[in-house]
């Protein structure tokens, strides 16, 4: 919220108004709906300027006519309410956030004191006179406490860590927790440094660069190890052999006994692996339901697979952050490691078939362009045309983004099914091929099949598109789609495809009627094709997917182990654990083909393995800290789809359900920054360029309803040997600094060590997910054993570590400064504030409560499940980030729900934060953010209160906020309401 030097007025827009003696208004372009005077009032006028919250008064009687000189409110008057309310209110939240006492601090460290005033053992009585005179008590609260000659005290004595009390006649009041000595030396090593974008990008990627480079040893690892026990085993047709079945593991019958192939498998959680139960000696196999757990080439290949065991556990053990492993074969079953218990639908189905999924198909072929014919005459009727369509879904659902494809559908005349795709191929990213798949449900039959001027069609499109190096420039391919009566077609492959027949031809004969079958297969054979019959709906998904492997011959004949990387997906048909479907990931894969000779001209496609990357995981080499307030960095791939950003929300509610959106993992980068109208970032980025760009934007706020206007620069450069590029956000001014500092770890771990202090928990201070013996440690936790020494093997983040002690010793003064506050509070009159808390950039925070927890009005805040008010790995709080475009010592302010903003009921406290800035040679940094949260009620009686008064000296007035006829609003600078005599408008 904001106030910028507002005052409470009979109208809503005071800069249409001209008034004698009234300062004028202009618009603020640091924030929407502020205004700011052009020249200051003196006294009250400048808490207003500190406090960012619009006041307007709203005349609700018809008997006040809106005309200045007929107003019964005296302008004067209404200027007097919007001071001494502005007065109050900053008086209460300076004095609870400390916020000027930590500025001072602040100050105290960049400047060098005196040799008097370094031997000091603490600061003395004037200092503390002088630091209260920043700290207005309001009269609402009373009057200062007097100052005494204080008695000094100390928690430790003889150590340089001591806090000193002050032991006054009112209530004892901190005068120092840090010895002058210890700011003259922080002051030694503060400094600010300037972000250098370009160079921050590039590290960022050669850390990812390397990480996905492990990925990538681990894959052809298995590959090796899958070929070479494939070359070593012979074909047994009559193989008998008990494997791990993941779906009937640990089952037993009705006798108590294992089922077949569900002997017990030892199950553990493991957090490396999102909680789920796994065992991470050995893998088991998962077949689809369609799939016969004992067919002869089954056991065989499940068999040969027994080899990937030990290269599954080695890889795991040399990489520590390897997620999921697998090998997918080309028969349907799937090796997974580590074993997990694998789980059918409501219906007792396993649906899941790992040939079907992006990772698999697009390892197995090279990109390609596609035209689907489908033959509509009236023979195709009933459930010839069922078939039909569910074999074009089935071809659809296994193209990728790199594939370009269209749909023609024949009888008399050839029809587009998308008429805006005529004569074109268009990508096949999910968005085309469910709109395809709706179309396709549309499909009537009627007239006669003439299947040479849609062959005609398409052969002409698939030349276009390879003269102009256009679409995917690999492979083409026809899929002819017919009950068989076809004719006229030999002169069309003459003319286009004879001899070098660069476009295979596929065909599919619809029904059990075999008539056609010879003409079906020449078509398929002179054109470097296959040919299959689907007379079923259930015969579709296996004869479909052998054009995969038609496909991928010239590759296992060359042997070309291309390693290829999926989009970003969140595989919720391979996990039924909420904790893992719904992450973001993608995928390493690599084909594996065999190498016996008898084969090797046939060109065998054995299967596809593969891992997992979680994007979170990769995102958190772009440390949160290193990017500032407003900064971010972000991931795309050479298509221009988004694999990582903060403004991604895959995700959306039903019920009480999170679900991913339909084209969650299809989203362009224009979609997101949506400023870059001519897509110069965008076509950088996917031609995998190196360089920066300069972009104003608006950034959304508080889940869009509100909005802070920045410019930001962009930094990209690609991540070597994979697809993606990455891109770093820097906010312009504070952004492009980092206040850096160094203290010893004695003293930071002394004031690290404090009970209201917690640190960003999703961030990386030290890495914990790796060894078992550190997954249950806090982050806190684990930076203390590291500082300690007390386990050398933990690994951390020395440059975050540091500023984290830096941070704890200088803000120290705080818990202090709050513990007496809290102590001299005892009026009920006074209990109207919570909590005061601060953060700092290395996601630091601190709080102290005011009143008993049980009495706090809203428990979430700052609780690590509320993540618009902690640290998270994509953000900084809410409140820390609107106060940081403030200027420093102003306070904006937010309304809190018990229950969330989006839960019924009315708000029930109100936040109030304001930045901390430090300035060194000229360069200024954000170093915190300060505030408090307060009772709604305690806020509106302040107001209440404030209006009730017309003079100076505290006459009553002859009208007041409190009247029916007067409507009175308090209004932030993005339009919402914080203060009203009808509390349902409050927040709207």
């Amino acid at each position: 919220m904001g106030w910028g030097c507002s005052f409470l007025s009979p109208y809503p827009d005071p800069s249409r108004i001209t008034m004698p003696g009234l300062p004028r208004f202009y618009p603020n372009p640091g924030s929407t709906h502020n205004w700011a005077p052009c020249h200051q009032q003196p006294g009250a006028w400048a808490f207003l300027q500190k406090t960012t919250v619009i006041l307007w008064l709203l005349l609700s009687s018809t008997s006040l006519a809106p005309t200045w000189g007929q107003t019964k409110i005296p302008l004067e008057t209404v200027k007097l309410w919007a001071e001494t309310f502005g007065r109050g209110l900053y008086d209460t939240v300076t004095r609870y956030s400390g916020s000027l006492l930590l500025q001072k601090f602040r100050e105290a460290s960049s400047h060098l004191m005196s040799d008097a005033e370094s031997q000091l053992p603490c600061l003395p009585v004037t200092t503390l006179q002088s630091s209260l005179s920043y700290l207005p008590f309001p009269t609402v609260l009373g009057p200062p406490p007097p100052l005494a000659t204080p008695t000094m005290t100390a928690k430790t004595p003889a150590s340089p860590h001591n806090t000193y009390v002050a032991n006054t006649n009112s209530f004892d009041f901190l005068i120092c927790t840090l010895q002058p000595q210890k700011y003259k030396d922080v002051e030694s090593s503060l400094q600010i440094e300037e972000v250098d974008g370009l160079e921050l990008v590039r590290k960022f990627s050669e850390d990812m660069k390397n990480m996905l480079r492990r990925k990538v040893e681990a894959v052809k690892n298995l590959v090796e190890a899958a070929e070479e026990a494939d070359l070593n085993h012979e074909f047994n047709a009559s193989l008998v052999f008990d494997y791990y079945n993941s779906v009937l593991i640990n089952e037993k019958d009705e006798n108590g006994n294992y089922v077949e192939l569900g002997a017990e498998f030892v199950l553990e959680s493991n957090a490396h692996f999102s909680n789920l139960r796994v065992n991470t000696s050995i893998s088991n196999v998962q077949l689809p339901t369609n799939v016969y757990n004992k067919d002869p080439d089954i056991l065989n290949g499940v068999y040969m697979s027994e080899a990937l065991n030990p290269v599954f556990v080695e890889n795991f053990q040399r990489d520590p952050t390897l997620t999921w492993q697998y090998f997918g074969s080309a028969t349907g079953f799937f090796r997974i490691y580590p074993g997990i218990k694998w789980t059918p639908d409501e219906n007792g189905v396993i649906t899941f078939d790992c040939r079907n999924r992006g990772w698999y198909i697009q390892a197995a072929t090279s990109p390609k362009d596609i035209m689907i014919l489908v033959d509509i005459s009236g023979s195709m009727k009933g459930l010839r045309m069922a078939i039909a369509k569910h074999t074009i879904i089935t071809i659809l659902d296994t193209l990728g983004e790199n594939d370009f494809v269209n749909i023609i559908a024949y009888n008399d005349y050839v029809h587009y099914i998308e008429p805006c795709f005529k004569g074109i191929l268009v990508q096949a990213d999910r968005d085309n091929r469910e709109h395809f798949k709706q179309l396709v449900e549309e499909l009537v039959v009627k007239g006669v099949g003439v299947v040479d001027q849609a062959l005609n069609e398409a052969f002409q499109i698939l030349k276009k598109f390879q003269e102009a190096r256009q679409g995917s420039v690999c492979n083409q391919a026809i899929m002819l789609i017919t009950d068989g009566a076809v004719e006229g077609y030999e002169p069309i492959f003459q003319k286009y495809n004879w001899p070098d027949r660069k476009v295979r031809v596929f065909t599919y004969l619809i029904g059990r009627e075999v008539s056609f079958a010879d003409r079906l297969k020449w078509i398929a054979c002179n054109n470097k094709g296959y040919y299959t019959q689907i007379s079923t709906l259930a015969d579709a998904q296996e004869n479909v997917m052998e054009y995969l492997h038609v496909l991928s011959r010239p590759m296992v004949i060359n042997h070309d182990h291309d390693i290829i990387w999926t989009e970003a997906y969140m595989d919720s048909k391979l996990f039924t654990s909420k904790s893992q479907s719904l992450m973001l990931l993608t995928t390493v894969a690599m084909p594996v083909f065999s190498k016996k000779n008898e084969t090797r001209s046939h060109g065998i496609l054995l299967g596809v393995v593969g891992s997992d990357v979680t994007l979170r995981e990769l995102m958190k080499l772009a440390p949160r800290y290193k990017l500032g307030v407003h900064g971010y960095a972000f991931m795309n791939t050479n298509n221009g789809y988004i694999l990582s950003h903060p403004d991604l929300r895959p995700l959306y509610r039903e019920g009480k359900k999170l679900k991913p959106k339909p084209n969650y993992n299809s989203v362009d980068l224009s979609e997101v920054e949506w400023e870059d109208k001519a897509e110069i970032l965008r076509t950088a980025m996917i031609n995998r360029e190196t360089g920066s760009f300069t972009m104003d934007v608006k950034a959304p706020l508080d889940k869009g309803k509100r909005v802070l206007f920045l410019t930001n620069d962009y930094f990209f450069t690609d991540i070597s040997d994979t697809p993606f590029s990455l891109g770093v956000v820097l906010s312009q001014g504070h952004g492009e600094y980092v206040l850096l500092g160094n203290t010893s770890v004695e003293e930071g771990l002394h004031d690290l060590l404090h009970p209201d202090l917690t640190v960003a928990n999703d961030w990386i201070y030290c890495v914990t997910d790796i060894d078992p013996d550190h997954r249950k440690l806090s982050q806190l936790e684990a930076m203390v054993r590291f500082l300690t020494g007390e386990d050398p093997d933990l690994e951390c983040d020395e440059e975050l570590v540091r500023e984290v002690l830096f941070d704890a010793v200088v803000t120290a003064p705080m818990e202090a400064y709050w513990t007496a506050l809290a102590l001299n509070i005892s009026d009920e009159s006074e209990q109207g504030v919570d909590v005061a808390f601060l953060g700092t950039r290395a996601g630091l925070l601190r709080s102290s409560l005011f009143v008993g927890s049980e009495k706090v009005s809203d428990r979430m805040f700052l609780m690590p499940d509320d993540e618009t008010s902690v640290f998270t790995m994509n953000n900084f709080p809410l409140w820390y980030r609107q106060a940081s475009e403030q200027p420093a010592g102003s306070f904006v302010f937010n309304l809190r729900w018990a229950e969330g903003p989006d839960g019924p009921g009315e708000p029930v406290a109100v936040t109030a934060s304001t930045a901390v800035t430090v300035t060194v040679d000229k360069k200024t940094a954000i170093a915190a953010a300060v505030g408090i949260q307060m009772k709604v009620e305690f806020l509106q009686r302040q107001f209440w209160a404030a209006t009730e008064q017309c003079s100076a000296v505290g006459e009553p007035c002859p009208k007041s906020c409190g009247d029916s006829d007067l409507d009175c609003f308090v209004v932030d600078n993005n339009g919402f309401i914080l203060i009203s005599e009808r509390s349902q408008e409050e927040s709207n």
